[in-house]
């Protein structure tokens, strides 16, 4: 039972990637239990600060903890100093409460993906605490390998945001058919100066509605 759970806790596909003007962070929507398949429409992508979000893969309790922890936070930061946190200090923070747990650690892996001052920015951040900064893109949860394929191939760093919309569709897609962790429909998030703005999978469909993956 143990190792059927610890299984369930791997299913899952989040992308993000830095297009010419912000960051799209994009997630299948399927939750899983072994081999049950808990929930069709699980949320994989949080808005933690005004320009700033985060997608999840683990276990899904550690991760709406871990998005509560990190939206008040950076509300108090902003009541505090007036200001909203940078990506990076975002990024920063979470890997220090991630390491301090590192003993009964929290099981998510994470992107932190946004805009500020510097720019558009992307972390990963692992469940012990590490936290890389990725100039390009990057993809988490065991449809991960897919994933990469497609973004691998296809990325270029002087894309729009049409374009990079339907490569992290595409790539999601892709991962969708072959990792039976991840299924049903694509969020996908995307973040500039302008506006945080979710675009979910009906607009999806009406978007790319022959976009092969």
């Amino acid at each position: 039972m143990n190792e059927q759970y610890q299984e369930g806790l791997k299913g899952t596909t989040t992308v993000g990637l830095v297009f010419q003007g912000g960051v799209v962070l994009a997630s299948e929507m399927r939750a899983t239990m072994g081999y049950l398949i808990a929930s069709k429409k699980a949320k994989k992508i949080y808005q933690i600060a005004e320009r700033i979000g985060m997608t999840t893969a683990g276990g899904v309790g550690d991760a709406q903890q871990i998005a509560r922890l990190m939206t008040v936070e950076c509300s108090l930061y902003q009541i505090r100093r007036g200001r909203p946190m940078t990506v990076s200090a975002v990024a920063t923070l979470l890997s220090n409460i991630l390491n301090q747990n590192r003993y009964y650690p929290y099981y998510v892996q994470l992107l932190v993906g946004g805009m500020d001052e510097n720019g558009a920015r992307l972390f990963s951040v692992d469940a012990m605490g590490g936290a890389s900064r990725e100039e390009e893109m990057v993809a988490t949860g065991s449809g991960s390998p897919m994933a990469f394929g497609v973004l691998e191939d296809r990325y270029k760093k002087d894309m729009n945001e049409d374009e990079a919309v339907s490569l992290a569709v595409r790539a999601v897609r892709s991962a969708m058919k072959r990792d039976a962790g991840s299924g049903e429909g694509i969020h996908v998030v995307v973040i500039t100066q302008d506006a945080y703005r979710e675009i979910g999978d009906q607009e999806v469909r009406e978007h790319f509605p022959a976009l092969p993956a």
